[in-house]
């Protein structure tokens, strides 16, 4: 387990060098082709809504087409589908004068659809040497006076490209100097200009300009932090008169050398002393609660990994990179699961630890793939970009078969080996104890959902950035303050669970 854990965290390394090593392939020499690729086509206001740019009636430039496939696994689960523009670039040579490049004799169907694209304000994603490039494919008016619906269709684009030395460092995009109202059995020519401009800008500091600080303000970030940050103390401070006050001084009188084994069973106790002979009975569910135990561990782990990569590699800058190492991180962290699933199911004596080691390995993909599976069916429906192409499906099961189920047999392996034995402090009785009836508020289904409000308060502004640059056009960056969220949510659960564990066995509820 430690060797795959090791292993890794030299992948994560890999890709993080990997990332820093593109620095030295994104060179041109003057006159060498710059390609530019099209990608999705979709509403800006639904940024997870997205078709291939060509879905609708786009015409390619005269270049000879260039093959495109999915660099990655995570460029495929993304949606990302780059197909070559046809436009004619050359590094440092300019198109000073407008250049058709293609022309599209428009069809009551073609003008339909760009009429609903506009209508809809769908908005253009290209990449140029990785940068992405984005904007309105046209412009709808609506005249008061007559109530007519006029639909204007960007025809030029004027490409305005930064470069220090030999690479690009900025990229600029116009599209609203010249625009065609549009009308059926109309041709409509497309155009485009190119200017290469000198810039200061470092290839490293390239993605700069993408980065929003209105979005992602630092005051709130702090103010968040410094909440959760009391939430902590108080519950430190709970927990702590928890474990020093009443537990100290409820063992110290349970434990008394005078009282003898009869006097511990039938004298005068209460609370959580009257269950100590049933507390480490084996739950109902010991297959089911280790493979949680187990995969909690494992995504514990792949956070961090991730978080960390991120914060060193600057994962944003490359398309999917984030996601690539999500996978791997998880697929090689599987022993860890294993590991400490295998081991809890072993110490409560499971005797069919095969079938726990598939439950563990197979719980959370099959969780996340078949949710995944269902909406794939939708976005196919729909011709959307984000359908996961049969290929990827292959390439994901093959990644569950044989990299994630091996590591975890290992790792169960390991963990009944080295810590399948029970180590209960005290011994347990054969005959189950009753549970008294208790107040509606004290069952565990309620204590599991007020247990959760604090654990989510603690990272649920942290998460509001994070879906807000899922669902926009933003780009989240602030992975420091992420790392900060991330051990005080652990630190919150901890003390949470501590609190919620002794109320129950308060209330004489051994159940786990």
């Amino acid at each position: 387990m430690i060797q795959a854990t090791i292993f890794t965290c030299v992948l994560c390394l890999l890709s993080i060098v990997r990332i820093n090593c593109d620095e030295h392939t994104h060179r041109y020499k003057e006159h060498d082709e710059v390609v530019l690729w099209m990608n999705t086509v979709g509403p800006y206001v639904n940024h997870q809504e997205t078709y291939n740019y060509f879905s609708l009636p786009f015409c390619r430039g005269p270049k000879k087409k260039i093959s495109h496939y999915h660099e990655t696994l995570a460029e495929a689960i993304q949606g990302v589908e780059l197909e070559f523009s046809g436009l004619d670039m050359k590094f440092k040579v300019d198109v000073k004068e407008p250049e058709e490049y293609c022309s599209v004799h428009l069809s009551p169907e073609k003008t339909e659809s760009f009429k609903y694209a506009i209508k809809n304000l769908y908005s253009y994603q290209m990449y140029l040497d990785d940068l992405p490039i984005e904007g309105l494919i046209g412009e709808y008016k609506r005249h008061d006076s007559d109530g007519r619906e006029s639909y204007y269709l960007f025809t030029h684009r004027e490409f305005r490209i930064g470069y220090n030395n030999d690479r690009i460092v900025d990229v600029n995009v116009s599209s609203s100097s010249d625009y065609r109202e549009l009308q059926p059995n109309q041709e409509l020519k497309f155009t485009y200009s190119l200017l290469w401009v000198p810039s200061d800008v470092k290839f490293e500091d390239r993605f700069d300009k993408y980065l929003d600080p209105a979005v992602f303000k630092p005051r709130i970030h702090w103010f968040s932090i410094c909440n959760s940050f009391m939430m902590v103390l108080f519950l430190v401070g709970l927990v702590t008169m928890i474990l020093m006050r009443t537990l100290r001084r409820d063992y110290a009188r349970y434990s008394r050398d005078d009282f003898d084994d009869l006097e511990r069973d039938l004298g005068d106790e209460y609370g959580w002393k009257q269950v100590h002979t049933d507390v480490f009975r084996p739950p109902s569910h010991t297959l089911l609660l280790s493979a949680l135990v187990g995969t909690g561990y494992q995504l514990a782990f792949v956070s961090f990994i991730v978080i960390i990569s991120a914060i060193t590699g600057e994962l944003y800058t490359g398309r999917g990179s984030i996601l690539t190492t999500g996978i791997y991180a998880y697929a090689l962290c599987s022993p860890i699961n294993g590991y400490f699933g295998g081991s809890l199911y072993a110490q409560h004596r499971g005797r069919h630890w095969i079938k726990q080691c598939l439950v563990s390995a197979a719980f959370l993909p099959s969780l996340v793939c078949g949710t995944a599976f269902m909406i794939n069916f939708i976005a196919i429906y729909y011709h959307a970009s984000r359908a996961i192409p049969f290929g990827t499906m292959i390439s994901v099961a093959a990644i569950c078969l044989f990299v994630i189920l091996p590591l975890t047999l290992v790792g169960t392996l390991v963990g009944r080996n080295t810590r399948g034995q029970p180590n209960n402090p005290c011994r347990i009785s054969p005959v189950p104890r009753p549970i008294p009836e208790k107040k509606w508020y004290m069952e565990p289904s309620i204590i599991v959902l007020l247990g959760g409000i604090l654990p989510f308060g603690s990272i649920s502004i942290e998460m509001y950035f994070i879906f807000t640059s899922f669902w926009t056009f933003k780009i989240y960056y602030v992975y420091g303050f992420m790392l900060l969220v991330f051990f005080i949510a652990i630190a919150v659960t901890i003390c949470v669970t501590i609190v919620c564990t002794y109320i129950l066995l308060n209330a004489e509820d051994y159940r786990w």
